[in-house]
């Protein structure tokens, strides 16, 4: 395909070709976890819900996630229908219910997160190592910023 001069605009884009990037890496992944049940978001979940030995809220996983609360909801609503997570009241704040992985959760996640990390690694094979951790450095000080973390 010949680029026209407005479809090149695109290219120098720095949006566009994050957003394409992104999609092309989130529909390999969704690809790789369909046969467990899985897409990327709730996966996400589930890896988050894995990380938390105490439990982690429901606010504080759309804020890490960058999604809707009431995405998040129904996310974690169908992980504790298939039996991979389960919501449990707060012991500091009976209003806050937290999202804690079941011992199926925790075997599945174990066997799929190798799955994932080859969809990723698959999308980055065209880059060489020092390259993808430069490209980790930089995606992570834009979607961080200067906090250097994912909220806690």
């Amino acid at each position: 395909m010949d680029l026209t001069t407005d479809e090149r605009r695109l290219t120098d884009d720095i949006g566009f070709l994050l957003s394409r990037a992104s999609g092309l890496f989130v529909r390999a992944t969704n690809a790789a976890l369909a046969s467990y049940g899985l897409r990327v978001r709730s996966y996400s979940v589930l890896l988050l819900a894995c990380e938390a030995t105490e439990g982690v809220s429901q606010r504080d996983l759309a804020e890490v996630l960058g999604l809707d609360p009431s995405q998040v909801v129904l996310l974690v609503d169908d992980l504790a229908a298939s039996g991979l997570v389960t919501r449990e009241p707060s012991v500091n704040d009976r209003r806050t219910r937290l999202v804690s992985a079941t011992a199926a959760g925790r075997a599945l996640r174990a066997e799929v997160v190798g799955v994932a990390d080859a969809a990723v690694a698959d999308q980055l094979s065209g880059l060489t190592s020092t390259e993808r951790f430069l490209l980790r450095d930089l995606l992570s000080r834009l979607a961080l910023g200067n906090r250097g973390s994912l909220p806690a």
